[in-house]
C-alpha cells in the first residue's frame, strides 16, 4: 500500500519567511523522482526551483500559481510506493476546489471516451490544451464551478488564491504569455493581457508589449491629471473647496521591494550613520584600464570593468582599515570584525534592487573579481540568483554613477558597517601638476556606522581609495 507523504515549503535562505508560487512543474498524478524540481517559487531574493525529497505519484498540490506561502506550509503530497502507471487512479484535492476531489482517471475505452466527451460538452466542462515549442501541449480539466475559464498561469498571468482578480490574471481564453516576469509586470500595472497583440513568435506577448501598454496608460493618466488640475483651479477661482484627486494606483511592498523597504527602515532606525566624500582624478585609472584591456582577446578572457577596479581598490582599503569590515551586535554590545571580505555590489534589475555578493574577495585577483561580477550580474538580470548569492555580505560597493549622477549619501546595507559610493566619471577643470587641465573626475563617498569607527578611520579609508584611483601604482604595494 502506498504511503502518502507531505512535502512542506523548506527554508530557502537567510531571513526568508515566505515564497510566491511562480510555476508548478508537475501535475496531480505525475510520477516524480527523488530531488526532481516540482515547483518554481520566487522569494524576496531570487527565483528558485524547489526539488522534492520523495519519489512517487503526486496526489495533491497546495496553492495556485501566484499565491504566497509561508515557510513550513504544505506544498504537495506524494504517494510513495504507488504504481508508476500514470493511468492508475489517484484521488486528491486542492484548497481552491472547495474540497472537491480532482482525480487522475484510468484511460477509458473509445466508446467510454465518446460518452465522456458528450457528457462534458453538455455539462459545461472544457478541456484546455496549451503548450509552447519548448514545452509540449498538455491537457487539463477545467471545472464548471468557476465563473470564468481559468488557464495555466504560463499564459494568463499569475493566478490568485481567492478574492478578486485583476484583468491581468483572469481571462476568457488562452493568452500567449510565457515569462513569469512579464506576467508580474502586467499584474503590477493592471495591464489587461487579453487586449494586447503579442509581437513575439506566434503572437507571444513580450515584456516590450507590456511596457508599451504601460506607457500608453501613463499618457492617459497624465491627461486625466491635467483635467483634474484644471477643475481644481476652476473651483479655487470660484471660491469653492477643491476636491482631492483620486488615487492613481497602489503598489504592495512585497517581494524584493518589500525586503528592501524593511532593511532600509531598520538601517535608518538602528545605525547612526555619517557620510564623508572626496573628488578624485580618475584619469590615470582610466588609462590603466585601457592598457589592461588593450591586449585582451576573446580567447584570453573578459575585459576588466571599472566596477572590478573599484572593487579591487575597496578590498585593499579594507585590508588597511579592517574595522569597516564589521557589524555591530547591540545585544552583546560588541563590534564583530570579519576575517573574510564578502563584497556586495548594488545592481538594478527587472526585479528591483539586489545586492549580489562576491565571496572571499580578499583571496581573488582583479581578473577573478571581474569574472564573478559579470556572472552575478548576468544571473541577476535573468532572475536566477540564489539566496546564497544575495546573503552574507560584509561591505557594499554602490556604483550609482551608472545612473548619471555625481554623488549620493546611501543607506548602509544592514547589518554591515559601511558602503562606498562611486559617482559618474566626467571631464572637469582640474589643477594637475600646477596647471589647469581637463581631467576625468569622480566623486567618492563613504557612509559608515559611527559606532564602529570615528571620522579619522573613515577619512583614512576614503583617502586611500582616492589615492589608488589617482595613482593606481599605489595599489601595487598591497597586492
Amino acid at each position: 500500500m502506498a504511503q502518502v507523504l507531505e512535502f512542506k515549503l523548506p527554508d530557502l535562505g537567510e531571513g526568508l519567511t515566505e515564497a510566491e508560487i511562480v510555476r508548478w512543474l508537475v501535475e496531480v498524478g505525475d510520477v516524480v523522482a527523488v530531488d526532481q524540481p516540482v515547483v518554481e517559487v520566487e522569494t524576496a531574493k531570487a527565483m528558485v526551483e524547489v526539488p522534492c525529497p520523495y519519489g512517487g505519484v503526486v496526489t495533491a498540490r497546495f496553492g495556485e500559481e501566484g499565491a504566497e506561502l509561508p515557510v513550513g506550509a504544505p506544498l504537495l503530497t506524494v504517494a510513495v510506493g504507488a504504481p508508476a502507471d500514470p493511468g492508475a487512479s489517484v484521488d486528491s484535492h486542492t484548497p481552491d476546489d472547495g474540497g472537491a476531489p480532482v482525480g487522475v482517471r484510468a484511460p477509458e475505452e473509445p466508446a467510454e471516451r465518446a460518452l465522456q466527451a458528450a457528457a462534458e460538452e453538455s455539462s459545461g466542462n472544457v478541456l484546455v490544451g496549451y503548450g509552447t515549442a519548448a514545452a509540449p501541449a498538455r491537457r487539463r480539466r477545467v471545472r464548471p464551478t468557476r465563473p470564468a475559464l481559468e488557464v495555466p498561469a504560463a499564459f494568463s498571468g499569475e493566478a490568485t488564491s481567492g478574492g478578486s482578480e485583476s484583468p491581468a490574471t483572469r481571462v476568457d481564453g488562452p493568452v500567449p504569455v510565457i515569462s513569469p516576469l512579464v506576467r508580474r509586470l502586467a499584474r503590477e500595472h493592471d495591464v489587461d493581457l487579453r487586449a494586447l497583440a503579442g509581437s513575439g513568435p506566434d503572437g507571444l506577448i513580450t515584456r516590450a508589449d507590456v511596457e508599451a501598454a504601460i506607457g500608453a496608460g501613463r499618457a492617459g493618466t497624465a491627461g486625466t491629471r491635467e483635467a483634474v488640475a484644471s477643475e481644481e483651479r476652476r473651483q479655487v477661482e470660484a471660491g469653492q473647496e477643491p476636491t482631492r484627486a483620486g488615487l492613481a494606483s497602489r503598489h504592495p511592498l512585497t517581494g524584493v521591494r518589500g525586503l528592501v523597504a524593511d532593511k532600509m527602515s531598520r538601517s535608518r532606525r538602528e545605525i547612526p550613520e555619517a557620510t564623508c566624500w572626496v573628488d578624485a582624478d580618475a584619469t590615470e585609472l582610466l588609462a590603466a584600464r585601457a592598457v589592461m584591456n588593450a591586449a585582451v582577446t576573446e580567447r584570453d578572457g573578459q575585459k576588466v570593468s571599472l566596477l572590478a577596479l573599484f572593487a579591487r581598490i575597496s578590498v585593499a582599503a579594507l585590508g588597511r582599515f579592517p574595522m569597516l569590515n564589521s557589524s555591530v551586535d547591540m545585544e552583546a554590545r560588541e563590534v564583530r570584525r570579519f576575517a573574510d571580505i564578502h563584497l556586495g555590489f548594488a545592481a538594478q534589475t527587472d526585479r528591483g534592487l539586489v545586492v549580489p555578493v562576491v565571496r572571499h574577495a580578499q583571496t581573488r585577483t582583479t581578473e577573478s573579481i571581474n569574472a564573478e561580477l559579470i556572472r552575478l550580474t548576468e544571473e541577476g538580470r535573468a532572475g536566477k540568483l540564489t539566496p546564497r548569492d544575495l546573503t552574507g555580505g560584509t561591505f557594499t560597493l554602490n556604483n550609482y554613477g551608472v545612473f548619471g549622477v555625481d554623488g549620493s549619501t546611501p543607506i548602509i546595507n544592514h547589518p554591515e558597517a559601511a558602503m562606498l559610493g562611486v559617482g559618474r566619471i566626467v571631464p572637469k577643470p582640474w589643477v594637475h601638476q600646477g596647471e589647469l587641465a581637463v581631467r576625468h573626475v569622480v566623486q567618492l563617498s563613504l557612509t559608515f556606522d559611527h559606532r564602529v569607527c570615528d571620522g579619522g578611520t573613515a577619512g583614512g579609508f576614503l583617502r586611500y581609495v582616492a589615492d589608488c584611483v589617482e595613482q593606481p601604482a599605489v595599489l601595487l604595494r598591497s597586492v
